[in-house]
Parts: C-alpha cells; sequence; structure tokens
C-alpha cells in the first residue's frame, strides 16, 4: 500500500513512532558520553588522590631527615653521659628507620603512578650510607673528653648535605609531576567535553532537520487533500458547481474529496428542478400582486419602519438598562479590589521591610564568617610555626609538636568550613537581593493598582450616572413609538389581507429563484433548464 493511501492516524503513528526512535537514539548517545566522561573522572581523582600521598609522602621523609639530623647533633651535645647518649643515638637510628619507611611508602605510591624510582633507590642508599657513617663516627665518641663531640662531628661533616639536597629534589620532583599530570588530566577532560558537546549538537541539528523535513512531507500528504477538499467546498459555497474535483487518494481525506464529487451531482440536478418551479410560481403570482403592489408598498414602507423603529429603541432600552445593572455591579466590584488591593499593598510593605532585615542579617553573618576564616588562617600559621620550633627544641618539643599539628588541623578544617558557610551565606544574600528588587516592584505595581481601581471607581460612578439618565429619555421615545405603531398597523390590516397572499408568494419565488441563480452549472444543466422553461409558458398562457 503507497504511503499516500495510508489512513491519517497511521500517518500520525509513524511520525510519531519516528520521533521516539530519535530521541531514544540522542539519549542513548548523550548517556554514553556521560558514563565516559564520569569514567575520566573517576580515573582523575583516583590518580589525584595517589600524587597527593606521594607528596605527602615525600614532604613526611624530607621532615623525618631533618628530624634524624637533629637526633644527631642531640647526641654530640647531650649525650655527656652515657644515659643520655645511648637514648639520642637510639633515637637518631630509629629515625633513619621511619625516613627509609617512608621512602618505601613513596617508592610504592610512584609505581602505582607508572614513575620512575630512581631518584628515591638512590636517596635510600645515599641514607643507608649516612647512618653506617654516623654509626661508625659515633664508635669513637668518649665521654669523658671534652672534645669529642667536634672530632666526631668534624668525621661526618658535609655528608648530610647530598641526602638532604636528594630528598628535597624529590619533593620538588613529585609536586611539579603531581601538577603537570592535574594539568594534562584536566586539559584531557576539557578536549573530551568539547569533543561530546560538538557530537551531541551535531547529531540534534540531524535529528531535527530530518524531523523538519519527515514532518513537512507528511503534514503535506495529509493537509495537500484536505486543501483540495476545503478549495471544492469554497467553490461550491460560492455556487460554482460545475468545479472540477480531482480523484484523490484512500485515506479519510480522498473519501471526503469522493464525498463532495457526489454532494456536487446532487446539488446539480436539485438547482435544475428548483429553477423550473421557481420561474412557474413567479410567473404566476407577478399577476395577482400588480393590483396590490402600490397600495400595500407605501402602508407596509410605513409600518416596516415604524416597526423596526420600536424593535430598536426596545433592543436599546434593554441594553442601557443592562449596561446600568452592569456599571453598578462593576462600581460594587471595583469598591472591592480596591480595598483587597489597599491590603495588598499594605502587606508588600511589611515584605520589603522583612526582607530588608533579612538582607542586614545576612550580611553581619557573612562579616561574622569572613572574621573566622582569617582567626583559622592565623591560627594554621601558629600551628605551623610551633611546628617548626617543637622540631628544633627535639625531645622537648615532641610533644607540643603534636598538639600544634593537631591544633593546625582543627584550623585548616575551621577554615574549610567557614569558607562553605560563606559560599552558602553569599548566596543567600544574591538572593535576598533579587526578592527585595521583586517585592519593590510588587509594592510598587500594587500602589499603581490602587491608583487605578480608585480611578476606574470614579468613572464607573460617572458612567452609571450618564446611563440612568439616557433610559429614562429612551423610556418616553419608546412609548411615543409605539403608539404611532399601533396606529399604523390598523391603517395597513385591511391592505394586507389582500395583498398578503400574492405578495407573500411572489416574494419567496423572488428569493428563491435569486437564491439558485448563484449556482453555476455546467453548460448540460443549462439545456435542461432552458427546455423546462419553454415547457411551462405555453401552459401558463
Amino acid at each position: 500500500m503507497h504511503f499516500s493511501d495510508w489512513k491519517i492516524a497511521r500517518k500520525l503513528m509513524f511520525l510519531s513512532g519516528l520521533l521516539l526512535t530519535l530521541m531514544l537514539v540522542l539519549s542513548a548517545h548523550d548517556w554514553w558520553n556521560l558514563h565516559q566522561n564520569q569514567q575520566r573522572a573517576e580515573v582523575a581523582m583516583q590518580q589525584a588522590e595517589l600524587e597527593r600521598q606521594a607528596v605527602d609522602q615525600a614532604r613526611k621523609a624530607q621532615v623525618e631527615f631533618k628530624i634524624q639530623i637533629q637526633e644527631w647533633k642531640n647526641t654530640l651535645l647531650r649525650g655527656n653521659d652515657q644515659a643520655a647518649f645511648d637514648k639520642y643515638s637510639k633515637e637518631f637510628v630509629n629515625m633513619g628507620g621511619e625516613v627509609q619507611k617512608s621512602l618505601d611508602a613513596l617508592q610504592q605510591t610512584l609505581k602505582q603512578l607508572d614513575q620512575k624510582t630512581d631518584e628515591v633507590v638512590s636517596a635510600q642508599k645515599a641514607l643507608a650510607g649516612l647512618t653506617s657513617q654516623y654509626t661508625e663516627a659515633l664508635k669513637s665518641y668518649d665521654v669523658q673528653q671534652a672534645d669529642s663531640a667536634k672530632i666526631v662531628d668534624a668525621k661526618v661533616k658535609g655528608m648530610d648535605r647530598a641526602p638532604t639536597k636528594q630528598i628535597d629534589g624529590i619533593v620538588e620532583s613529585v609536586q611539579r609531576d603531581a601538577k603537570e599530570r592535574a594539568d594534562q588530566q584536566l586539559s584531557l577532560m576539557k578536549t573530551a567535553f568539547q569533543k561530546t558537546i560538538f557530537l551531541s549538537l551535531t547529531l540534534a541539528v540531524f535529528a531535527v532537520a530530518g524531523m523538519v523535513l519527515l514532518t513537512v512531507w507528511i503534514s503535506r500528504a495529509i493537509t495537500g487533500p484536505l486543501t483540495q477538499a476545503v478549495d471544492v467546498a469554497h467553490e461550491v459555497a460560492a455556487g460554482n458547481l460545475d468545479v472540477s474535483i480531482p480523484p484523490g487518494s484512500k485515506d479519510e481525506a480522498g473519501q471526503l474529496l469522493l464525498a463532495l464529487k457526489e454532494m456536487t451531482g446532487s446539488l446539480v440536478s436539485i438547482v435544475h428542478e428548483v429553477r423550473n418551479g421557481t420561474e412557474t410560481i413567479n410567473t404566476a403570482s407577478s399577476e395577482i400582486a400588480a393590483g396590490n403592489l402600490d397600495l400595500s408598498s407605501r402602508t407596509e414602507q410605513q409600518a416596516g419602519s415604524l416597526e423596526e423603529t420600536a424593535a430598536a429603541m426596545e433592543e436599546l432600552t434593554s441594553n442601557v438598562k443592562q449596561n446600568l445593572d452592569n456599571t453598578e455591579q462593576a462600581l460594587t466590584l471595583v469598591g472591592q479590589a480596591s480595598s483587597v488591593a489597599e491590603k495588598g499593598g499594605v502587606v508588600v510593605k511589611e515584605v520589603i521591610n522583612t526582607m530588608r532585615d533579612i538582607h542586614s542579617a545576612s550580611a553581619k553573618i557573612e562579616d561574622i564568617i569572613s572574621v573566622i576564616d582569617g582567626i583559622a588562617f592565623q591560627t594554621n600559621i601558629l600551628a605551623l610555626n610551633a611546628a617548626v620550633e617543637a622540631a628544633r627544641a627535639g625531645e622537648q618539643g615532641r610533644g607540643f609538636a603534636v598538639v600544634a599539628s593537631e591544633v593546625r588541623s582543627l584550623a585548616q578544617r575551621s577554615a574549610s568550613a567557614a569558607k562553605e558557610i560563606k559560599v552558602l551565606i553569599h548566596d543567600s544574600v544574591e538572593r535576598v537581593n533579587a526578592g527585595t528588587g521583586l517585592v519593590d516592584q510588587a509594592g510598587a505595581t500594587m500602589l499603581d493598582v490602587v491608583s487605578s481601581v480608585s480611578n476606574l471607581a470614579t468613572v464607573i460612578h460617572e458612567i452609571a450616572n450618564a446611563n440612568r439618565e439616557q433610559t429614562s429619555g429612551i423610556e418616553q421615545i419608546n412609548r411615543a413609538i409605539m403608539q404611532m405603531d399601533q396606529v399604523t398597523q390598523q391603517n395597513a390590516a385591511l391592505v394586507e389581507e389582500a395583498a398578503a397572499a400574492a405578495g407573500s408568494m411572489q416574494h419567496q419565488a423572488s428569493v428563491l429563484g435569486q437564491m439558485v441563480a448563484k449556482f453555476r452549472v455546467h453548460q448540460q444543466g443549462i439545456a435542461l433548464q432552458l427546455a423546462a422553461s419553454a415547457n411551462v409558458r405555453p401552459a401558463l398562457s
């Protein structure tokens, strides 16, 4: 079956199904792109976490190595008895082990990131050698000898510079690599996002273009026959029964064209018969109505004019009374609307004041959050300085270092929370500002409404007074016209009785002839009508 022969419902269902299919394809494409972007984001977050962990491990090894060197100095400077010497030397060795553990953890993290670990391995070897050399030098330390510390320190002088430089280089390298990889991941994600947007827009453009073309095609397939049917109906309504109706499709529109074609044929036959009958009636009624035409015309004209005037005046009176009732009702409604508008203006003023109080309170809260953020930042700086001083203080500052670390953590958390609260308060202030502007506009609008309603009430009151005056005058005119109409109807009664039958017959024949004359039929129909007229005239004569 050809597409043009489909039912209109089937065509629309086909269009809807195709549209739904395109929507599903676009949705599936967008879902797949979102899934891919989500996977990329998860991988980037995991890698960023590993990079942060690597930076922390490198910094930890750096700090622990400095503490180890400090323990070496404590051993030489404060190990003036055997107990102190054993204590500090043990701390020196233990801290060396902690440095090695941190470097081992850093090495594992770098392997997870697929990065080279040569610098870490080299630093571990250097630290192992340094610890061994320092331990060997301590064997020559003599508690009883006053300058023993200087002698031992001279043996290892400058040995810690190379490991220090290596660890510092590792920290810088890890931080630099983390930043480069973060920038690279961001660039890749931006590229993927732009590619996704481009593909989505391209598919959407092609889908929309295809749907537009298909919709136009289906619309023309549906509306084309309907347009032909409308044109045929207009021609028939204009009286053209000779219109050509081409064969259409098999859908509802084609069936409509076929029905119009059958209806036009029936109308042609009816018009032929009506024309013949109208000619006969018109000839007979014209001879009967000729005698009464002059007498009845003047009376009928006068009576008709008075009747039309009376009817118009009654309608005008009714309209004026209705306008008066409507005006009084409108006046009552306007009074109520004015009262409601005034109450609304009062409520809007209260809302404006409330919004301004909220705005002021939000601004104060934002200032307080800024102060809290500043305090947290200062506390963080003080805690960091305290940690450095504790590290320098050695064993006596270890407890204070732990406390300083906890204080620094709390300060960072306080700063983070303060920033989040500050963002929320800022958003709230912006929304309150927007709300305040809208409420101010609403207040001005309510004032305009109150003023407009008051002016409208004054105008409606004046209209009501004018309607009352018009009603009184129109009622007087209506009574006079009714009296004139009664007299005229009595004078025309006798004339109308004589001319009613003939005039009515002639009038109906004339009207019917005029209506039938509007129809245009083909030449065969005209010939039939002329033949019928020729047969009628001898019979009348």
